[in-house]
């Protein structure tokens, strides 16, 4: 383990204290964290695996404005969600990219008469296809709220488009013959939600000097006396922690958390939500670099997407036990199958193909019998307080996206600031994100840019490591060495970038590497061999022996198949940083 992971949990420990403890590491947690420390507020953050390991990396990899919300009346969202994609693409452009979207449509009329019943009832009834007409409606409400954002730079977002038959198979010839239009609208791809989250973190953490700690491997297990009581995930050495107020951003795990706290509540109702990867070129190719966004058999909203060289295909909407695994079934994957074969007829997939699967807990609000696909996606703040003379307020968040995890933020210190009775002195609004700052939006000055910094390691080397990191490359070049050599199991990367990596980003477990702060396991190439390459890279920076290296390797690679149900144990040990959410 490195020193600075040790002393994150060491340095709550020693000072055992702060105006704001939030609990839950995922995106809206270290969102607020930036925020809070952005307004001088004395904060502190545990997550009891690591940063980023719970619902926030089992995205769909999108910043959306959510179309398909439009249908559940859900216009507020809508219009703040497109609001913050927007913005996004601004502050956080190395991440945050315009992302074409196509619908194909198999009907001119279906679902009319019945989407009306849908809105008004919220469920699902007798499923009508939603046909050309209804789609129509809803991307001209979409255009609406999307004007002046400047998706792509131009001051404007552009209109949605319509094709008929013939244009949508002359652009798209592997669809079903029997399509007979295709839409086609912009949102926004997220290419490495993990890195985004952990530029989120360093930003607060910078930002907030030693009045901002974030501590991953640390569990909040329970409360007394108005202290709440801390675990270390590594040591399990407990220690009590005062705060004024508690911050409850453990996602789907909300209530858990609060039980543990001793304040039962039954806010939450996620779904489960899987997804595979695959490495398929001619499902690749047929893509045409768009995202498809489509309505299946069943009125479930899929998605086939090409990222990063494979195809990810999302996703479910399930209800889910959290006493249960959260594993992406065989059931699962040949529900993907189907809709693929609905889209593209003429290709075949196969289980051979899919090079990683991941599932999770979405945290959506509890929702008695309404249909999941009806559940809202929009958050709130619930208010309690601890029993106790002295015991802090806790703040949950019920809800939350991706998307919209600069408002929810927001929102959350806002109400924090009320309860401290302190102003806020400046808003997250237009803030760039990490190496969101000085990103070079045009090819002229990306070439500048690279050029600037290739003395060290070389154009093309530069090039990579400004995709992969942002204006932060800049540091990550800094710091290589004489042995920038390519991994002999994944060339991509580097033996001085993984190190460099290992030193500075909070890493604990070889899984932490693989999984979050490389796309290695996302890729499909966190094979044994692979694993076994890292760890004797990173061992000498995190201390570890040649038993620790061993022991790091199979709790690594249970990790990157924790959401493999044919493949073992479905979670790896609560320490190894699953991908599945558990905070």
């Amino acid at each position: 383990m490195t020193d600075t992971a040790r002393r994150t949990t060491q340095t709550l420990a020693e000072r055992p204290y702060a105006d704001v403890l939030i609990i839950g590491g995922g995106i809206n947690g270290l969102a607020t964290l930036r925020d809070l420390a952005l307004q001088g507020v004395d904060v502190a953050l545990v997550e009891r695996g690591d940063f980023v390991s719970g619902a926030s990396a089992a995205s769909s990899h999108m910043i959306h404005g959510g179309i398909r919300y439009l249908e559940n009346g859900e216009f507020r969202l809508v219009h703040e969600a497109v609001t913050e994609r927007n913005a996004l693409l601004k502050t956080a452009p190395h991440y945050v990219r315009p992302l074409q979207t196509t619908i194909p449509i198999y009907s001119t009329f279906s679902g009319v008469l019945s989407a009306p019943l849908r809105f008004l009832r919220h469920s699902a009834g007798q499923h009508r296809e939603r046909g050309a007409a209804l789609i129509k409606i809803g991307l001209v409400i979409y255009d609406s709220f999307s004007r002046g954002g400047g998706l792509l730079g131009k001051g404007t977002v552009p209109r949605h488009a319509f094709h008929g038959r013939k244009r949508s198979l002359e652009q798209l010839p592997q669809l079903n013959p029997g399509v007979r239009y295709t839409a086609t609208y912009w949102d926004a791809s997220l290419r490495d939600p993990e890195r985004l989250a952990l530029d989120v973190l360093r930003d607060g953490l910078a930002a907030g000097g030693d009045r901002a700690r974030a501590a991953n491997y640390t569990e909040a297990v329970g409360a007394d006396g108005g202290k709440v009581t801390l675990r270390d995930g590594v040591t399990g050495e407990e220690f009590a922690f005062t705060a004024s107020v508690v911050v409850n951003a453990s996602g789907p795990w909300t209530d858990l958390t609060n039980l543990a706290l001793g304040d039962p509540t039954h806010y939450m109702g996620g779904t489960k939500g899987s997804h595979i990867v695959l490495e398929h070129e001619e499902l690749l190719a047929a893509t045409g670099g768009c995202e498809l966004f489509f309505e299946h058999s069943d009125g479930r909203i899929v998605l086939i997407y090409p990222l990063k060289g494979r195809v990810l295909v999302g996703t479910t909407d399930l209800e889910h036990d959290m006493r249960e695994p959260i594993v992406c079934t065989e059931a699962e994957i040949d529900y993907f199958f189907e809709l693929i074969a609905h889209v593209f007829p003429g290709i075949a997939v196969d289980r051979s193909q899919i090079v990683y699967r991941f599932a999770g807990v979405r945290p959506l609000p509890g929702h008695g019998d309404l249909a999941p696909g009806f559940v809202s996606r929009d958050y709130r703040i619930e208010a309690e307080r601890l029993p106790g003379a002295d015991a802090p307020t806790v703040l949950s968040l019920v809800g939350g996206k991706w998307t919209t995890f600069r408002a929810s933020a927001a929102h959350l210190t806002d109400r924090v600031l009320e309860l401290l009775a302190r102003p806020r002195l400046r808003s997250t609004k237009g803030l760039p994100i990490g190496g969101g700052a000085g990103f070079p939006t045009s090819e002229r000055a990306r070439r500048q840019w690279v050029a600037a910094h290739a003395d060290r390691v070389g154009f093309d080397r530069a090039a990579v490591l400004l995709d992969r990191y942002g204006t932060g490359a800049a540091e990550v070049i800094a710091a290589i060495g004489d042995d920038d050599t390519p991994l002999r199991t994944v060339p991509s990367y580097s033996r001085d970038e993984l190190r460099h990596l290992a030193a500075t980003e909070l890493v604990v477990h070889l899984a932490d590497v693989l999984l979050r702060r490389t796309a290695i396991a996302f890729l499909g190439a966190a094979t044994r061999e692979a694993a076994v390459e890292v760890a004797e890279v990173i061992a000498p920076v995190l201390g570890w022996d040649a038993g620790a290296q061993a022991a790091e390797v199979d709790q690594a690679l249970a990790a990157v198949h924790a959401a493999d149900p044919a493949s073992g144990p479905a979670t790896a040990p609560a320490d190894a940083g699953a991908p599945s959410p558990a905070r």
